[in-house]
């Protein structure tokens, strides 16, 4: 816990700064930014858990490309809390507040066979997707290009990455299931 007896910034506010964007629109602007944020860092964190726990045999393969991709999330959840820091706003900064605050669901502590926990990403990624570009969206109606050419960098990443985990689902594959006897 915290010693220090006075809060510089409170959560959840916006103070005006030099990029002058109306206080109205950096509110509407940062609640975005943070519901991304939130939703990063709960698929950031079921994808390493993934990426933890992945076997078979194209273990190798999986759990280098979900380090990847936990890696790619990171620095996307990063860019997203400066951004909303830059405008003025609070980052959301905890376990239970990005949980609190994502469009999508953990997946949970229990751990499930590849094809299932590939599959629930999919669909943590497609919500996502969804969230990025209603937000870019938002930020272009506001006229904050800055945040929308964010948004689109960080959609572009997210789509990509869920179109790969597709191409893991396919029911095309050179591992042979061995014949019991």
């Amino acid at each position: 816990m915290s010693t220090q007896e006075t809060v510089r910034r409170q959560a959840g506010s916006v103070e005006e700064t030099a990029l002058r964007i109306e206080p109205e629109k950096a509110e509407q602007l940062v609640d975005a930014l943070n519901t991304d944020l939130a939703a990063t860092y709960v698929l950031y964190h079921q994808t390493k858990k993934h990426h933890w726990n992945v076997e078979g045999a194209e273990f190798l393969d999986v759990h280098e490309y979900l380090g990847e991709v936990a890696e790619d999330l990171e620095a996307g959840a990063d860019e997203l809390a400066e951004r909303a820091q830059a405008i003025g706003g609070v980052p959301l900064a905890s376990g239970g507040t990005f949980e609190e605050h994502a469009p999508i669901e953990p997946e949970g502590e229990d751990v499930y066979d590849i094809r299932t926990s590939l599959e629930n990403d999919i669909e943590a990624f497609g919500i996502i997707i969804e969230s990025l570009r209603d937000h870019i969206e938002l930020a272009n109606d506001l006229g904050d290009y800055t945040t929308e050419e964010l948004l689109r960098d960080i959609l572009e990443d997210v789509e990509e990455h869920a179109h790969h985990l597709e191409h893991y689902l396919e029911d095309d594959t050179l591992v042979v299931a061995s014949a019991t006897k």
